[in-house]
């Protein structure tokens, strides 16, 4: 029993007389995290639903862990990264456990493709491919950490990027996992997570693990996830876009020729006399290739129904269909030989089914569309509206849920996020962020910038800003709506000769570039989307945030298109009712990347006018943090001095005068 259980609620043992002021050094009680405790408490207790928004600083991790692990029953915590979902596990959960001295039982699960599978890794080796020049200095590596992990989390290994082609060599799939009948199956690390995952009190998941346990239930193949009393949702504001990815179908030539490639493996390994299987597997993959050809060379996403009669395509679909139905005949006889032969035959009906459900017109509620990188493609078919399904299966967990973020209101209004999703009956709130903005920060909005859409647009946000971070001497993240905005502003900075070190998104991993974003301190990093939010960098290090326009989502999107189209025959307005909120959610992330701590101080620049020129223009000004707001350059760089001086002396807040917009 806890020496503080006397505290009669969660919000106290985060208060001044709680274990936290005497276990972490530093820790100041805030009003906010203590509300939102009590707030999950309540909602734990009682069984509701609680939609909560928490500013940055807030300490919302905290303020959802100390009532969960008070609880005494179970709880699920899903995030929204594994990178986060590591961080709660690894940092936060055995924080919070050993200062309130409470006995929990936590485990972090994880979806099957993040744990080595002995079978595939054996059955990579049998194969000879693991010797193939590329592959074989990373199979060596796994190979000596197989023997050694007693988790079989590929996160434990260094050196090996994350998107390296031999973890889909190395780790299963619901596709490709043999089950019971694998001859590994009693060592099997999933089936190890998942039985730690049962007798847990605490367990810790990411969102695409939650949607899977979902589908799995909505097709009667049971459940990956212990049941549950509570849910707590971290990172919500990314739940909607996630749940149309899996409430929906899709095939990838990746599918495919993974498909092939097992059948390679296999037919070495189970019936080594029939190389027929193999000569199949690799005629399947020339027609592949030849499809991605009809698809145009360009990188793009479209609405199926623009490609789907083209002659070329139609032939090049007939022809995947006629190949696969080949190597499927074949593997139905091959079957006998050996599970994954038997294995390999189901996931070539499947599909096969999903093949042909591209081949003719879809249903008026879901939306068929393509996308093709510069290998491959994939067809996607994606419902209209996950509202009703996502409740649906929410409901049948009976427990209470609880969705926070730092973003997802806009103004005091949530139905952006539980209208998506269809949560109802829901106590919404939200806390704003406890820090000085008005002492530590400043909006800047520059003048005479040209329209977003003007060619001349990002020249014009590097001239703009070039002085700012001359001044801040680098410590600047770039901010960018698109790939093509980025990579221009990279050219820019380097031909007008501007010194301090540029990082690229694209030239190394993203997290290799945070690392050294961080080590070298006087840095510029330019990203798109996924350095928009999920990024903390504390410090000097960051000490200016670039915007270069509002991030409205791309309109000829093939899903937004056919929803905006389908919200403006029920009577709604796409822009009021879905962009503009959508952006000012979006805003906000990238936003939120500048002040993460008490100590920080820094400026964020926004370049676009229409914040200034359009009337929506006030809603996201009044969904921004309370910074002090100017469009005058020199008071800027005056508060870059004075801001320097602080970071150097540690003397008084950086003081500057502003305009109003």
């Amino acid at each position: 029993m806890s020496i503080f259980s006397d505290l009669k609620s969660a919000g106290e043992l985060l208060g001044a007389d709680g274990p936290f002021v005497h276990h972490i050094d530093g820790f100041a009680p805030r009003i906010q995290q203590q509300q939102m405790s009590d707030a999950v408490e309540q909602a734990l207790d009682n069984q509701t639903v609680l939609v909560c928004e928490a500013g940055t600083g807030t300490g919302k991790t905290f303020a959802y862990l100390v009532p969960a692990l008070r609880f005494g029953k179970r709880v699920i915590i899903s995030t929204g990264t594994k990178t986060l979902q590591d961080q709660l596990f690894h940092r936060d959960l055995p924080t919070v456990q050993k200062a309130l001295a409470i006995p929990v039982r936590v485990t972090m699960l994880k979806g099957r493709s993040n744990y080595l599978c002995h079978h595939r890794l054996d059955l990579l080796e049998h194969s000879g491919t693991a010797h193939a020049k590329h592959l074989v200095e990373d199979f060596q590596a796994i190979r000596q950490w197989a023997g050694k992990t007693s988790t079989g989390d590929v996160a434990e290994v260094t050196g090996i990027d994350d998107d390296a082609p031999i973890w889909s060599q190395v780790t299963s799939t619901s596709e490709n996992c043999l089950g019971q009948e694998c001859n590994v199956f009693s060592d099997c690390h999933v089936v190890k997570a998942r039985k730690r995952a049962q007798e847990a009190d605490v367990v810790v998941i990411n969102h695409h693990l939650l949607f899977s346990d979902m589908v799995l239930r909505e097709e009667g193949f049971g459940e990956l996830l212990p049941s549950a009393d509570a849910f707590i949702i971290d990172e919500a504001h990314q739940l909607p876009e996630i749940a149309s990815n899996f409430f929906g179908q899709f095939l990838s030539g990746r599918q495919l020729l993974d498909l092939g490639r097992d059948v390679v493996a296999e037919q070495v390994n189970e019936a080594g006399d029939m190389p027929a299987l193999a000569r199949a597997a690799q005629d399947l993959e020339k027609e592949l290739y030849d499809f991605r050809l009809a698809l145009g060379m360009k990188k793009q996403r479209a609405p199926w129904s623009e490609l789907r009669d083209l002659p070329a395509v139609k032939v090049g679909m007939e022809e995947i269909e006629a190949q696969l139905q080949k190597l499927s005949d074949q593997l139905e006889e091959a079957a006998v030989r050996g599970k994954g032969l038997e294995s390999c035959w189901q996931r070539s009906l499947e599909l096969m089914h999903r093949l042909q459900a591209f081949s003719q017109a879809h249903e008026e509620e879901r939306i068929q569309w393509y996308e093709t990188t510069r290998r491959s493609f994939m067809l996607h078919d994606t419902p209209m509206n996950i509202a009703e399904t996502f409740d649906k299966h929410a409901k049948r967990y009976k427990s209470a849920w609880v969705y926070t973020s730092a973003t997802l209101a806009v103004g005091d209004n949530f139905d952006h996020f539980t209208k998506r999703l269809g949560v109802e009956n829901a106590e919404t709130t939200r806390w704003d962020s406890p820090f000085n903005f008005r002492d530590n920060s400043v909006l800047y909005l520059p003048e005479n910038l040209p329209e977003p859409n003007s060619p001349q647009h990002v020249e014009a946000v590097v001239d703009k800003a070039l002085p700012i971070l001359e001044a801040c001497d680098g410590g600047a993240f770039m901010l960018f709506t698109s790939h093509r905005a980025l990579r221009r502003a990279a050219e820019l900075l380097e031909e007008k000769g501007f010194e301090a070190p540029l990082l690229i998104q694209g030239n190394s991993p993203r997290n290799e570039l945070l690392d050294t974003f961080r080590r070298l301190g006087n840095a510029v990093l330019l990203g798109t989307s996924s350095f928009w939010e999920g990024v903390d960098v504390r410090g000097k290090a960051l000490s200016c945030v670039v915007i270069d326009k509002l991030p409205f989502v791309t309109p000829d999107d093939p899903v937004l298109q056919a929803r905006m189209d389908a919200l403006k025959k029920s009577g709604g307005n796409p822009f009021r009712d879905f962009l503009l909120p959508n952006a000012v959610i979006t805003l906000k992330q990238g936003a939120g990347r500048l002040i993460r701590d008490v100590n920080d101080r820094g400026i964020l620049m926004i370049c676009d006018p229409r914040l200034v020129t359009k009337s929506y223009g006030k809603i996201f000004l009044k969904d921004l943090p309370p910074m002090r707001r100017t469009r005058d350059e020199s008071k800027v760089l005056g508060f870059c001095g004075a801001m320097n001086v602080k970071n150097n002396s540690g003397g008084a807040s950086a003081k500057i005068g502003t305009q109003d917009v």
